[in-house]
């Protein structure tokens, strides 16, 4: 356990000593909220002013913001992981090698580095979040939902981080990971329906998108913080509008007919994260030469 300990200290103090990576892992939080502010956000507040009345902008504020913690809880512990493609590059990782040291403490020490480091951006990436909900209108997050939230941040960067690490453990040079970087965070915006809402996609899509293990923490972020305003905004509405209104925006999944419940899209998340770690661990388990 100290060695791990150690391990995952290591990883941290390299982290945050790179003001770059830092800066980089967050990116996509920005663009998402510049895409947000400069060409996505009015369009939405408008298509939905008949539906919500005065409470479109802050329940379309909150859906997106929903959709950008579930986004980080991937890209900030990619940036995480870049520290073990570095050590394959220097060669560092053939002394862990030749160490007393198992695979599987080894692997716990780069993911549970990657997890606090995805935990801790998370919260800055929620403050940031609930600066602009409150800045334009909306309200600020009570503590029990706060708490919740909490919890599936901490579900969802557990499978982000072990789906990453399975993912960057096949890399052994700085630019292949950085391109698949850029390719994952182009991508997963998109995998977690955060520039459109899912009800609009085709069916195959939406399939794809609810396949994508991190979008039902997406689900799961939605239906916490979309609450009130959609308590606001439907409060003398049919049932039925509700339902039809959730199930477009991707608040609740649906497989057929049947609506997903909370503890399905928990029990996916828990499963992908101890799945995930498995196969990492097997996978850096296979000797082979660099």
């Amino acid at each position: 356990m100290t060695v791990m300990i150690n391990l995952i200290k290591r990883n941290l103090k390299l982290f945050f000593r790179d003001r770059t990576s830092v800066f980089f892992s967050l990116l996509a939080v920005f663009i998402i909220i510049g895409l947000y502010v400069l060409f996505l956000g009015n369009m939405m507040v408008k298509n939905f002013k008949e539906l919500l009345g005065d409470n479109a902008r802050f329940a379309v504020d909150s859906w997106v913001m929903a959709g950008l913690l579930s986004v980080t809880s991937i890209t900030t512990t990619m940036g995480a992981l870049g520290t073990m493609v570095e050590d394959k590059a220097k060669k560092i990782s053939k002394d862990f090698s030749s160490a007393p040291l198992k695979r599987s403490q080894l692997a716990g020490g780069y993911i549970m580095g990657s997890f606090i480091i995805g935990v801790i951006m998370s919260i800055a990436a929620l403050v940031i979040a609930e600066i602009y909900i409150l800045a334009g209108g909306g309200k600020l997050i009570a503590l029990m939902p706060l708490l919740k939230l909490f919890g599936v941040m901490v579900l969802s960067v557990f499978a982000g981080s072990s789906m990453v690490f399975f993912i960057t453990s096949f890399f052994k040079s700085n630019n292949a990971f950085a391109t698949a970087s850029t390719i994952i965070g182009t991508l997963i915006g998109f995998l977690t329906g955060i520039y459109v809402p899912i009800g609009v996609l085709p069916s195959a899509v939406q399939t794809a998108i609810k396949i994508f293990p991190i979008s039902h923490a997406g689900a799961l972020f939605r239906q916490i913080m979309m609450d009130v305003p959609i308590s606001i905004a439907f409060k003398n509405a049919p049932a039925q509008a509700v339902t039809s209104f959730k199930q477009t925006m991707g608040v609740v999944f649906y497989a057929g007919s049947k609506e997903l419940s909370p503890l399905i899209n928990i029990l996916v998340l828990i499963a992908t994260g101890i799945v995930f770690y498995m196969l990492a661990v097997i996978k850096i388990s296979i000797k082979k030469r660099d």
